[in-house]
């Protein structure tokens, strides 16, 4: 597999267009920090790791209003291996005008948009949730 978050995105999709509940994607330190930002901004309920060794898995949580319509409308990946995408503190977008966000891959760890400009710290947009 040449890139494993688009992969975990499109699991994420896939599980959302067939309503289901949780789905598992095989675990990985940068997949686990794109969890953490998607439950910490509210889009999905929760993640815990099962297995463990190699064959370890992050079983995601997805969340739904009571309607059954997903919060997650739109995810995509926007740097991908054949067309990187690195932008500057000040360069960085705002999402669907601040209500969406941006995971940021910087010298300091993986953060949102949002908190990658009020550090001043760049890097390379991994995808865009709203």
């Amino acid at each position: 597999m040449t890139d494993p978050v688009a992969d975990m995105l499109a699991r994420i999709r896939n599980a959302i267009a067939a309503k289901h509940s949780r789905v598992d994607v095989p675990a990985s330190k940068l997949k686990l920090e794109v969890a953490r930002i998607l439950k910490e901004e509210g889009y999905i309920n929760n993640f815990v790791i099962k297995g463990e060794g190699v064959r370890r898995n992050i079983r995601i949580f997805l969340r739904y209003d009571q309607r059954g319509t997903s919060t997650i409308s739109h995810l995509t990946r926007v740097s991908r291996p054949g067309r990187r995408v690195y932008m500057g503190a000040t360069e960085i977008p705002k999402v669907l005008g601040g209500y969406g966000v941006s995971i940021v891959s910087t010298p300091r760890g993986l953060m949102t948009g949002k908190r990658a400009r009020r550090e001043n710290v760049g890097g390379e947009v991994l995808a865009e949730v709203y």
